[in-house]
């Protein structure tokens, strides 16, 4: 009786924390980027990232013995890998390596609950309340006044949008938007290790065609790439994914992408802790906001 207590109490703890320590964790894949692009090429990166994270994910998943998914799942998981992994991934890395900053970027995927909110009421079905429409507005507004600071903070540096930088960024949107629905829709029955592995493997495959045709494959193995690499595979590719995964399948798809409001403050939090950039009083009280927004979005309705 004691131990079915315990299973019955860690769900609800787990439900609560999750969400946090997702948005904890997918906010560094941002710094992450920023460590370990200077010394090699976006999809390169992202080539032996997939390979190393679906290499760990296959001997975890054969230690557990975890199942394999059946062979008419393989289609809807490399979709979700090509979206969720190559297409979000690909635009930002491609985005951030030329010049577009880490807080504009992520400017322009935070508008992902907004249009995840319409697709997921239209084809999903998922209700959306009015509290959450307020909180994803109040969200995009927060992460709009944190990165607004951040732009127009003098010494700032400029910033490169290009045409090839702003279809990257968008490509990015609408995959990471696009994936998380597919997902919803079509992987709730998906082994999670195993189903994760084959999302980077389907992933991997786009980034090496990339790699190739777009890039000269150079890379400087400094210690800062050595400690990317292995920060953005094993919390990243690993932890987060894993979790996103956990969470898309347990709530709505309105509600996890709501918690993408609140990656670019704690972009930008952990930016000024770790390269000193400036985290004005607008950037607090956008942060609070969006804080506010996402408790609005994530909230268990009555």
């Amino acid at each position: 009786m004691q131990q079915r207590r315990v299973r019955v109490t860690a769900r609800p703890v787990f439900a609560a924390a999750a969400p946090w320590i997702f948005v904890l964790l997918w906010s560094t894949g941002f710094i992450g980027a920023r460590f370990g692009l200077p010394y090699i090429e976006p999809f390169t990166f992202l080539l032996i990232r997939f390979l190393i994270a679906a290499g760990l994910l296959a001997a975890i998943s054969l230690a557990i013995r975890a199942p394999w998914p059946r062979p008419r799942q393989l289609g809807h998981i490399a979709v979700v890998g090509l979206l969720l992994h190559a297409g979000y991934l690909g635009g930002v890395f491609f985005a951030i390596d030329n010049g577009m900053s880490a807080g504009v970027s992520s400017l322009i995927v935070s508008l992902q609950p907004i249009l995840t909110a319409v697709i997921a009421q239209l084809a999903l079905r998922e209700p959306v309340a009015g509290r959450q429409w307020l909180g994803l507005l109040l969200g995009f507004a927060g992460a709009g006044m944190v990165l607004a600071e951040k732009l127009l903070a003098p010494g700032s540096g400029g910033v490169a949008i290009t045409g090839a930088t702003l279809a990257a960024a968008l490509i990015a949107l609408l995959s990471t938007t696009a994936g998380t629905l597919y997902q919803k829709r079509h992987g709730g029955s998906m082994p999670l290790t195993t189903g994760t592995c084959v999302q980077y493997l389907a992933a991997a495959l786009v980034m090496l065609a990339g790699s190739f045709f777009f890039e000269q494959r150079a890379i400087t193995w400094a210690p800062q790439l050595f400690f990317a690499l292995g920060w953005l595979v094993f919390v990243l590719s690993l932890g987060a994914i894993l979790l996103l995964m956990t969470l898309i399948r347990i709530s709505s798809a309105a509600r996890v992408t709501s918690l993408f409001y609140l990656v670019p403050p704690a972009t930008a939090l952990e930016a000024f802790l770790v390269f000193g950039e400036r985290f004005g009083p607008m950037a607090i009280g956008g942060l609070a906001l969006a804080s506010l927004g996402v408790a609005l979005v994530v909230a268990p309705t009555s």
